[in-house]
């Protein structure tokens, strides 16, 4: 009964883990309305390229496009085709009036108007996805030796400490308003969405793991 409960408590430990690391990484990807509420329009509310600069766009963000279905479409293009407005020979074409595109790779993507005309007059966009990053690998430290402390002998002329010394400043950022902590990211519904999801995953899981636990206790 002992090894059972050890093999069902080790499958739980491995659905958790699972679990945390599928919501971290969608809670990473955000969605972005193009346009705001205004979508995509020949004259939007601000300019789609500005929009973009004040913008940061990650691998695996995706891009929201609204628009009425047989009035527009847009168009992923080449920086030539960009620049000239050529909508004859396009990368990939999204004309369903509510069109979703998911970035798979960094640097930068084109986007026109399907209409050659609203092109030229300012519909399009340019976005340029960072390029991704790993964490840098640090060599695992070897191990000091133990050593035991030596012992030091209290002088018998040593003066004692001054009293009244001012501290010092401390460097920590939460300590010091004038520090500026980490930069903020992006805000979008998405994240708020997947932190969410991720807590009542692993609340579920919590759950699961009480309940067979309980049921082994009164078998036992």
């Amino acid at each position: 009964m002992g090894f059972m409960m050890i093999r069902v408590l080790g499958f739980f430990f491995v659905m958790v883990v699972m679990g945390l690391r599928s919501c971290s990484s969608s809670s990473q990807a955000l969605k972005f309305n193009v346009g705001g509420k205004n979508g995509w329009v020949l004259k939007p509310s601000e300019d789609y390229n500005h929009w973009a600069e004040r913008n940061r766009f990650q691998v695996n963000d995706t891009l929201f496009f609204k628009y009425k279905k047989g009035s527009d479409s847009v168009l992923v293009v080449t920086n030539d085709d960009y620049d000239s407005c050529n909508t004859k020979n396009p990368i990939q074409i999204l004309n369903d009036g509510d069109s979703t595109f998911k970035f798979d790779r960094s640097g930068p993507f084109f986007f026109i108007s399907g209409n050659a005309e609203s092109c030229q007059k300012g519909q399009r966009l340019i976005i340029v996805v960072l390029a991704v990053r790993d964490k840098p690998h640090q060599p695992p430290s070897s191990p000091t030796p133990f050593s035991s402390p030596p012992v030091v002998l209290p002088s018998p002329k040593a003066e004692s400490p001054k009293v009244g010394g001012s501290p010092q400043p401390s460097r920590n950022s939460s300590d010091n308003p004038n520090v500026d902590g980490p930069a903020p990211t992006p805000s979008g519904n998405s994240a708020s969405t997947g932190l969410s999801g991720s807590f009542g995953l692993v609340l579920g899981i919590g759950v699961g793991v009480s309940l067979v636990l309980g049921s082994f206790v009164g078998m036992v």
